[in-house]
């Protein structure tokens, strides 16, 4: 991505399961929208029960990450469960 990244305002997309978060930001690439993620840190997913990696999109192009994050990811963002 060669645009001028610094004046970008990201907001929250969603939390995904690594897999999910995976293919939506390949998706994220190939649209060309700026996108950056969170994993949780080890304390994070003891303490607090975090699961997976939050994404973060450019604010301006949000419905349109929607629309990948939605395609890919039907069931939304609810967490796994655990077995």
């Amino acid at each position: 991505m060669s645009e001028d990244i610094r004046g970008i305002t990201t907001v929250y997309l969603g939390q995904y399961t690594h897999e999910h978060a995976n293919a939506i930001a390949e998706e994220l690439e190939e649209a060309g929208i700026v996108w950056w993620f969170k994993n949780p840190g080890t304390l994070s997913y003891v303490f607090f029960n975090e699961w997976g990696p939050r994404l973060f999109v450019d604010r301006a192009r949000i419905d349109e990450a929607r629309g990948i994050a939605d395609r890919i990811a039907p069931a939304g963002t609810k967490r796994p469960r655990r077995s």
